[in-house]
């Protein structure tokens, strides 16, 4: 009984009505139920809000916002319960932004960038680097954009400008020059007249042209020159096999590979893996050739040195020449060639003029490394190699007969 008592007590709440003369907002709701004047006063707020609009001026964008998205908070109803005959009233209204938080997101990352940093482009040809400036980027603050549309909404819904806070790249231009600079050239000789034997270097050259090593990465000769094979248009030459110079597909790109290890040494590349030709060469001393044949015997290299390594190479008439550029580890590094030992050519002789072979010693070699850091040297073995001899053929002298006239 005291539930069906409370019921209709509420709902005849709605139908008592407000005192004449009483105004809300200067709406007449005198007479009105209590209903009907919340809702002829709200009505009145709603078209109001209807003819406004919040304005968020970026400088991507520009954001505006209305009733519905624009929502209110009243007293309205407190106001028409309590209303005395002939009383006018103003009700409280505060205005919000439906989604405030997502909005500001929104328009935040609309109106932000991230900065461009400045970078160098590795040029295989021509110029080896082309330089690209950075671009400073920008940060809209969502904090104070909460606040500055919460104070607008509060006020007379003033246009709100999206604070922005720029962002500067990491890298300047001149860290970029630092990071391409010029390490080390080296650079080997060859007889341009043995044009097969050039072509080789070339081809094999051109493919190793343009290589970028990054940090921590190892590079293998093998794997980025590929096999030397007709097909793929490298020419028979002299190769070194069983300590004799003979004809083989892709002869003088040990050369390549040679010039190659020389420049990654004093780039600072730790060298893990080289083997070393069973007959010395002539386009380097002893101890600083590096021999690759097949797929059994590569040349790889890592680089340790902290950054990036950018490698060129260049084949001319008669030579084949490896630059390299980066920021390096800041040291330099020089080497050094010692014969500690020849080993005599075997020799035999022959009675037939076309057998004839000049023939050559053979060497003990060593090679040391020399490192300069902060103007402190350090030099140590780097390796320790054994060229075998070339049997010299001579002609065998004639007899000559004793006594006659």
């Amino acid at each position: 009984m005291l539930a069906l008592s409370a019921g209709i007590f509420f709902t005849c709440g709605f139908f008592i009505k407000v005192p004449k003369g009483v105004t809300v907002n200067n709406v007449e709701i005198g007479g009105l139920s209590r209903n009907n004047a919340v809702c002829a006063v709200r009505k009145n707020i709603e078209d109001g809000l209807k003819q406004k609009k919040l304005i968020v001026h970026g400088k991507v964008g520009e954001y505006s916002f209305t009733y519905p998205e624009i929502g209110y908070k009243d007293n309205v109803r407190e106001i028409v319960e309590n209303a005395q005959k002939g009383g006018s009233y103003t009700a409280d209204i505060s205005c919000y932004l439906n989604g405030l938080t997502e909005i500001a997101s929104y328009i935040c990352a609309d109106e932000s960038k991230p900065p461009v940093e400045p970078y160098a482009i590795f040029n295989p040809y021509g110029q080896p680097f082309t330089y690209v400036d950075g671009e400073n980027g920008a940060q809209a603050d969502k904090q104070k954009l909460v606040y500055d549309i919460k104070n607008s909404l509060k006020n007379s819904f003033d246009e709100v400008y999206v604070a922005v806070n720029e962002l500067r790249p990491q890298k300047t231009l001149e860290d970029v020059y630092g990071d391409t600079k010029l390490l080390t050239s080296f650079t080997t000789y060859f007889d341009g007249s043995n044009t097969d034997r050039a072509h080789n270097i070339y081809l094999a050259s051109q493919k190793i042209n343009g290589c970028i090593l990054n940090d921590g990465e190892e590079f293998s000769f093998n794997n980025t020159v590929g096999v030397r094979s007709e097909e793929r248009g490298f020419r028979p030459a002299k190769i070194i096999e069983n300590g004799e110079f003979v004809e083989g597909v892709g002869g003088g790109v040990c050369q390549v590979s040679t010039t190659l290890y020389n420049a990654a040494l004093r780039a600072g590349c730790a060298i893990t893996e080289y083997h070393a030709h069973s007959l010395a060469v002539s386009y380097v001393p002893p101890s600083f050739d590096a021999m690759v044949s097949g797929t059994v015997y590569d040349l790889k290299f890592k680089n340790v040195t902290g950054n990036s390594l950018f490698i060129r190479a260049y084949a001319g008439d008669n030579y084949v020449k490896f630059t390299i550029y980066g920021r390096g580890d800041g040291a330099q590094y020089d080497m050094m060639s010692r014969v500690t030992a020849s080993i005599p050519a075997p020799e035999e002789t022959t009675s037939d003029q076309t057998l004839v072979k000049e023939g050559r010693d053979g060497t003990k070699s060593e090679a040391f490394l020399t490192v300069t850091r902060d103007g402190k040297m350090k030099t140590v073995l780097l390796r320790r190699d054994s060229y075998a001899p070339v049997k010299r053929v001579v002609l065998e002298e004639a007899e000559t007969e004793e006594g006659g006239e």
